[in-house]
């Protein structure tokens, strides 16, 4: 038989027809491969085809044959199985900083991994179009510029804002730019930020990376890189990413909430076993957010010290009151 011109790319068309329409509950046949072959102008017969599968395997594709009444063939192994692409598409539906528009378009090439029927199992368990999410579309290309300026080993210059009850952006540092110096991107509280070394101030400083704009590259080297950081012990201290000053906490709390503190400050976390309850000791920055973290746990947690937080606490509760009580 004449090879026509489309011979080159069998392999590519046949790899491609098993990668999208075959699965374990899915086998192929013979018959459909060759089907599908012709309708992209290919001609092919059976006896190719068994050596164009043996090629396919030999090259790393998992292809089994499912032999019985029919025989069929399906892809066993994937790149990504079908519960790791359920736990992607999970995480993108769920990240705020990520836009509605673009989860949907991560979660369709998320989805072509998969067999076309598998696909439909991930789409029916697809929620993003009432979940509370980034407003600002240029947080892919701000991530690319705050990654370049790392890899050319640059400081970066940016204005940063906030919203006011208008829902307006409001410039913040007087509307003057920012110029800092990338350590790494952090994901925490279900938003993206960039950790950097403020030279001016001679202190790391976190920015949320959907309120960053105008994102260009310094002329200056990046400073502060051989500074102590920990992208997970900097998560753990900072709650909320509100920063304040570092404190070394300890509290007394009742034995319920074990689990609680081992899940925020992870299983290294030593709790020392008291009469009624236990004392732990965390190492946080004190700010608003963790006080009221604090505050929520009622009477199950005790400050034990230093005396200060335990003033910041009883000081902030007080405002609270009074501020709702002037209300009524």
């Amino acid at each position: 038989m004449p090879r026509s011109a489309d011979q080159k790319c069998k392999l590519l068309v046949l790899s491609r027809f098993l990668l999208e329409r075959s699965d374990e509950e899915h086998p192929v046949s013979l018959k459909e491969m060759i089907a599908h072959l012709r309708a992209n102008g290919i001609a092919a017969e059976r006896k190719s085809i068994y050596t164009d599968l043996e090629a396919l395997r030999l090259f790393g594709l998992d292809i089994i044959t499912v032999r019985g009444k029919r025989t069929g063939y399906f892809i066993g192994s994937r790149d990504f199985e079908l519960p790791e692409l359920h736990l992607l598409v999970d995480a993108v539906q769920s990240s705020r900083f990520i836009t509605a528009k673009k989860s949907e378009e991560l979660i369709r090439k998320l989805a072509g991994l998969a067999s076309i029927h598998e696909a439909k199992n991930l789409s029916r368990n697809v929620f993003v179009a009432n979940r509370i999410k980034a407003m600002n579309e240029s947080i892919y290309l701000n991530v690319d510029r705050i990654s370049s300026a790392m890899e050319e080993d640059r400081e970066i210059r940016f204005t940063y804002f906030e919203w006011n009850s208008q829902k307006e952006k409001v410039l913040r540092h007087g509307g003057e730019p920012y110029q800092i110096s990338p350590i790494g991107l952090t994901w925490d509280n279900e938003n993206y930020y960039l950790i950097g070394f403020d030279p001016a101030a001679g202190m790391l400083k976190h920015f949320r990376v959907d309120k960053m704009l105008q994102i260009e590259q310094a002329p200056d080297s990046r400073r502060g890189k051989d500074c102590d950081f920990d992208p997970a012990l900097y998560a753990r201290k900072v709650f909320g990413m509100y920063g304040g000053r570092e404190e070394s906490v300890t509290l007394a709390c009742r034995e319920a909430l074990a689990g609680v503190f081992l899940d925020r400050f992870g299983k290294d976390l030593v709790l020392r076993k008291r009469e009624d309850d236990f004392e732990v000791t965390i190492h946080v920055e004190i700010s608003p957010v963790f006080l009221s973290w604090l505050i929520g746990f009622g009477d199950s947690v005790r400050i034990l010290s230093p005396e200060s937080v335990k003033e910041d606490l009883i000081g902030l509760a007080q405002k609270a009151i009074q501020s709702n009580s002037e209300a009524l």
